[in-house]
């Protein structure tokens, strides 16, 4: 086995897919999130959100108040 084997290839790095249960697309938002009920305030979960599915996912974490922030990571490649 050699190097480029070992390493892989550009295309065999993992692209980030959207947290959405059932969603394959690639993530381009990243939200940080913490429950205050169990985590420490410096804590942050994260879950990664296609353009599409973004609003849901912050809707779905600001009404439960676990929302954070949500950072534009842009898409890969």
């Amino acid at each position: 086995m050699n190097l480029q084997e070992l390493l892989g290839t550009p295309e065999s790095v993992d692209i980030p897919t959207c947290s959405r249960r059932g969603c394959s697309a690639e993530a381009t938002f990243r939200l940080e999130w913490n429950n205050p009920s169990i985590h420490t305030p410096d804590r942050r979960k994260v879950w990664l959100a296609c353009p599409e599915h973004r609003v849901f996912l912050e809707e779905f974490l600001g009404a439960r108040g676990f929302l954070k922030e949500t950072i534009d990571i842009g898409p890969r490649g």
